[in-house]
């Protein structure tokens, strides 16, 4: 009868064979970015074109206005007739452009002109 011997791999020799990405402890695929520069780059297109939007609050309240400038937690928008207001965004439940309004109201008022 023979006797065998178990053989068994010393791991410090795997360790050093295993690609340098992995020994820093990284796996699999990295992290996606925190910021993906969408925001700026919406507010900077309706800043420079000087687009009418209107912000609606957690409210409900309508803002009419033109964005002037924004940063990391604010807003100002500029109004015609009314004052200018500088809003948190934590108080902005979402915004829109005002043409997008104007277009509801012509296209459900051409609904009722064809009935």
């Amino acid at each position: 009868m023979t006797t065998r011997k178990l053989i068994r791999p010393n791991l410090t020799e795997i360790k050093e064979r295993l690609p340098q990405a992995r020994s820093n402890g990284k796996r699999g695929r990295t992290a996606p970015p925190d910021q993906t520069s969408a925001e700026a780059f919406y507010y900077l297109k309706q800043m420079n074109a000087k687009t009418p939007m209107v912000v609606v609050l957690n409210d409900g309240e309508e803002l009419h206005g033109v964005i002037e400038w924004y940063d990391k937690s604010a807003i100002k928008v500029n109004r015609i007739g009314a004052p200018n207001l500088l809003v948190m965004k934590p108080c902005v439940k979402y915004m829109y452009k005002a043409e997008e309004l104007t277009g509801k109201k012509d296209d459900a008022g051409s609904d009722d002109d064809e009935e």
